[in-house]
This record gives C-alpha cells, structure tokens and sequence, in this order.
C-alpha cells in the first residue's frame, strides 16, 4: 500500500470553480507571501517572477528569489516559502495527469530538475516563457477552453526551460553523452526505498556495479552508493519535518528494520540525528 505521511495540499483548494475536468489553475502572486510549514502538492507547479526577494524553501534548501527565474516544484516536493513585498510572479498549477501528457518535452531525467528547481532567465527567455503563461491565462478564460492548445504551450514552456537549464547548467552535457546516468536517477527515485546496493542498479542497467561507480565517481563526483544514500535521507527528512511518524517509523518506511541502524545511517550522512533534526526544523 503507497502511503503518504505529509501534508498534502490538491488543486480545489486553490480555486473556487475547480471541477475535475478543470486541471490547471493561473496565478498572479504580488507581495510579500509566507508559507511557514513545509508541505506538498499533488500536483506540478512553475512560477516566473517577474520581479522578487524572499526565499523559497524547497526539499529542506533554501533558495533566494529575485527577477527572471523560472521555480519549479514537482509532485512529491516538500515546500515552503517567505517572499518579500516586491514579488511578482505568475503561477500555473498543474494537474499530475496533464502535466504526464506534457512532461516528455522536459528534456533531461526529472531528480536532476528536482535537485536544480531554480532557473535563471535572460530577459528574452523570460519574454518567451511569459508569453506562453499568459497565453495560457487566456485560454483559460475562454468560454470553451482548448485543452490540446494549453497542453501544447505547456510542452512550449517545457522546451523553453530545458533550454534555459542547458545554458545555466553546463554538466547538463553529462545526461546527453551518458543516458544511462539519466536512467540511474531515475531507477533510484523508483526503487531507493527497498533497494539500497549499487548491485542491484548496475543489473537495472545491464553493467557491473565497478562501471557503475566509475561513471558516477567520473560524472556527479560522488561513489553510486552516494547517489542512493542521499535520496534515501531527503525522503527521511520529508517524514521528519511534516508527519507524524516516530523515527522508528519513517526507518521501516524506507527500509531500515534497525532502529539503531537507521539513525546512525541518517548522522553519517547529515551530520546529527534524526531526532535532533526533527527539533531543528
């Protein structure tokens, strides 16, 4: 059985008309705004500012907001915010089965967007994309809205963002040169709860858990182990920070069976305990 232990806000509350039919939701946010506890969506989320100070907070990182970025916040992130007086951003809400039908025009492997979620935007690529938002906006105002028209400027507005992120961030190439890194990631965000040994993602990919280190240790910096021991200990801090579970708990949840085993696993990866951290946030 999937079980979700966080606070889960959907899109009926956020609109007022909101039917199941309806699946995306325009924003404009102006002003200082605050979310103080961290939660999720079941849904996708990209914002455009405009303009902005503040901070947003997402998956436990904080990240200063300013003009000309692109945030994005996929299903499953935890989040929380503290934007200053002058913000200003547009803001669509994405169903999780609209968003599938679009989501291949993003062109790289989804845990690298979720561990790169703010995008810098030169004026024109800000023009581009808020062209495509506000285009959105319209049509939505439209007595009979076109779904395949929205659905195909939010494929407009993937492609745009991809191409923002490919210039932001140079070892992007990585994912064109090596694909099966891209599939490594992705295998991790599938399988990291029950499946923690390189042995069993180098079989996924058909390598030897020796080349699978050696691409990782070449490619992210990091041993493979890493990779799977950091997705394990975000998913940790998520249940730390917004359920309820005891750490005994959120331990069997992710596949530790040893209590003891588990909080030492979390320290040497974070530096405290999960306790602490709990007290922390």
């Amino acid at each position: 059985m999937n079980k979700d232990h966080f606070p889960v806000l959907s899109m009926q509350e956020f609109g007022e008309s909101w039917t199941p039919d309806l699946n995306l939701l325009y924003h404009e946010l102006k002003g200082a705004r605050q979310i103080e506890k961290a939660h999720k969506h079941d849904f996708f989320i990209i914002m455009l500012f405009e303009s902005g100070n503040g901070t947003h907070t997402i998956d436990f990182k904080d990240y200063p907001v300013s003009a000309h970025q692109v945030h994005l916040v996929f299903p499953g992130q935890v989040h929380k915010w503290n934007f200053g007086r002058k913000t200003v951003a547009h803001q669509l809400m994405v169903s999780r089965t609209l968003f599938e039908s679009f989501s291949p025009s993003f062109r790289f492997t989804f845990a690298y967007y979720r561990n790169h979620p703010i995008i810098d935007l030169t004026k024109n690529a800000y023009q581009q994309i808020l062209n495509e938002i506000i285009a959105v906006k319209k049509e939505l105002g439209s007595k009979q809205v076109l779904w395949e028209l929205i659905r195909a400027r939010n494929e407009v507005i993937a492609l745009l963002v991809s191409k923002a992120a490919e210039k932001q961030f140079k070892e992007l190439d990585i994912h064109h040169t090596h694909p099966i890194l891209n599939k490594f990631l992705s295998l991790i965000d599938r399988h990291f709860k029950e499946e923690h040994s390189v042995s069993f993602y180098a079989g996924q990919l058909n390598i030897t858990p020796n080349y699978l280190n050696i691409l990782s240790k070449k490619h992210f910096k990091v041993p493979a182990t890493y990779l799977i021991q950091s997705r394990a200990v975000l998913e940790a801090k998520r249940l730390l920070q917004a359920s309820d579970l005891s750490v005994k708990e959120i331990g069997f949840e992710l596949g530790f069976y040893d209590h003891a085993y588990f909080t030492k696993f979390f320290k040497s990866l974070t530096g405290t305990t999960p306790t602490a951290f709990r007290l922390q946030s």
